[in-house]
């Protein structure tokens, strides 16, 4: 289809202003730019997190103190990387930037619905991240993981305040832009963009934030509870007192288990943006995906939460409740999966940069659903819970699959963002990289976990048989290290001295590529958009 099938123009032409100004860009409302600043805070939350990474497993590629001989700052490490690789790094990065820089081009805006509402999410964000780094200040930091688990993360002298503050000034700049992306999908569509128009990276973009403005609130309202019983005294989750601690894992994981799906849906729709482009191919089924994938996976998401607490001393009827349900929802996911390989066939596929990094997702979320499966039943759950074996399953199917959509989304849209092309070489070689490294690291990951070595553990003394796969998962960390310095280098290289290209290098039919300059101006479009009543995003071979 050719963009004369949509009124309005497209020129190539630079954003208004010349020069950097950091008081434009403080300031801003413009949504491009709130995605850069939300692009900018997520990757430097997955660098530092990326770090912590490396320490921990250089610390345990051999017996015995490695880096460190305090267990404490081992801890120190683990709170952060993954507090910081998802609440800092996937949630802002898939929520935040894609949503921001793609929503208002998608659907034909010129902005979001409530610009300044959008400027203070992006800053309650950044907010949350400096008080994330003042872990490596401060004399008492954070040593209880993500989770914050009781009654550790009240009895321990690290300073459980600053996760609770962490996680709220991310949880409020979530909520924020909940609201704003709800309200702007809903009502600032261009004339004719009516609901079956729309690309599956709105639709899921939709039902991520629904979840966000249901579920946050819940972990606001557990580590908050957290932080009351600490320092205020009260025995919310004190047994002794009548509490319990059973009380704050519901909570968590009732909002952890949904925030999954925060993550999988705009992942999974940036690689259909990605594969219709690609192999030149409509959607397979593009509403059915919309109404059996999307939405089944709303509808369960808050029906799931339980599988993480099959050995929690909660009651059988509800065990075997959530053993369905936890099952159940792969019918949904695996429609989605279906939908992606469907539009792959018969295709004109070219293996560009981002089509290899979609690839990759394909194989690592297949890995990361089969050794998910047996996670879900809970006799099998009880002989692998607190192994190797669940940071390996929750790696492939969260960590590393959705960093390969962030990673392959991000060499999408950058001609858009710049006006300039990547390097296909440097691309390439930072993919097969990062696929080589993660695929070494996590199979032994795994492989130990089926071995029974405990997860989470400063050091392995009595597993010594198991030091050459420690060894082998610290190299392919290094590769995945290597991989990403590789990734980085080919962004500044394009940003720098990547070659001018027009506004539609990929030859989507979508409206960003179709109607908006490269990169577009304030406004982003040179007229009005109207879209007419034949007009699909994917309408190829028309």
């Amino acid at each position: 289809m050719s963009s004369t099938m949509v009124t309005g123009s497209v020129e190539t032409h630079h954003a208004a202003g010349s020069g950097f100004s950091l008081k434009e860009w403080v300031f801003t409302t413009d949504h491009k730019r709130v995605a850069v600043l939300y692009m900018v805070g997520a990757f430097a939350a997955f660098l530092i997190a990326g770090i912590m990474a490396i320490l921990m497993r250089t610390e345990l590629a051999s017996l015995g103190p490695t880096v460190t001989d305090n267990p404490s700052t081992y801890n120190t490490w683990l709170y952060f990387h993954g507090a910081a690789m998802i609440l800092g790094y996937q949630i802002p990065a898939l929520t935040g930037f894609f949503a921001n820089y793609y929503v208002p081009l998608m659907i034909g805006a010129k902005d979001v619905a409530f610009p300044r509402v959008n400027a203070l999410s992006v800053w309650l964000f950044w907010m949350g991240l400096v008080v994330a780094l003042l872990t490596f200040v401060i004399p008492d930091p954070p040593d209880i993981m993500w989770t914050g688990y009781p009654p550790y993360s009240i009895l321990t002298g690290g300073n459980t305040a600053f996760y609770t503050f962490t996680v709220l000034l991310m949880g409020f700049s979530s909520i924020a832009a909940g609201v704003n992306f709800l309200t702007t999908i809903i009502y600032m569509r261009a004339p004719g963009l009516t609901w079956s128009k729309l690309n599956i990276f709105i639709w899921c973009t939709l039902a991520a934030f629904i979840i966000q403005i249901i579920f946050v609130p819940i972990l606001g309202v557990a580590v908050t509870m957290l932080s009351l019983d600490k320092y205020l005294g009260t025995h919310f989750f004190n047994a002794a007192a009548g509490g319990s601690a059973l009380i704050y894992e519901n909570l968590f994981w009732f909002y952890s288990h949904p925030a999954v799906y925060v993550i999988f849906l705009p992942a999974v729709g940036l690689i259909y943006e990605i594969v219709a482009t690609f192999a030149r191919n409509r959607i397979f089924n593009h509403m059915k995906m919309v109404y059996y994938g999307i939405f089944g996976v709303l509808a369960l998401t808050g029906l799931v939460w339980a599988h993480h607490l099959y050995i929690a001393g909660i009651p059988n009827w509800m065990v075997l409740v959530h053993v369905f349900t936890t099952l159940l929802i792969s019918i949904p996911v695996g429609l989605l999966m279906i939908g992606l390989v469907g539009t792959l066939y018969k295709g004109s596929i070219q293996y560009s940069t981002p089509m290899l990094y979609a690839a990759g997702f394909l194989f690592l979320f297949l890995i990361g659903g089969l050794t998910g499966i047996p996670n879900a039943m809970s006799a099998i759950y009880m002989h692998l819970t607190d192994t190797y074996w669940m940071p390996g399953h929750f790696h492939y199917v969260m960590a590393v699959s959705m960093t390969t959509a962030i990673l392959g989304g991000t060499y999408y849209v950058l001609p858009k963002m710049t006006g300039r092309m990547y390097s296909e070489t440097l691309g390439k070689l930072g993919f097969i990289l990062f696929f080589i490294g993660v695929n070494i690291t996590f199979m032994f990951t795994l492989l130990m976990g089926v071995k029974g070595l405990p997860r989470r553990y400063y050091d392995y003394q009595q597993f010594p048989e198991l030091e050459w796969m420690q060894q082998w998962a610290t190299i392919g960390s290094y590769i995945i290290l290597l991989g990403a310095l590789v990734v980085l280098v080919s962004w500044l290289h394009c940003v720098f001295f990547g070659k001018k290209v027009g506004p539609n290098p990929w030859g989507s039919r979508s409206l960003e590529w179709t109607h908006a300059p490269s990169p577009p101006p304030p406004g982003n479009f040179g007229g009005e958009v109207k879209v007419p009543e034949d007009w699909s995003p994917y309408g190829y071979g028309k």
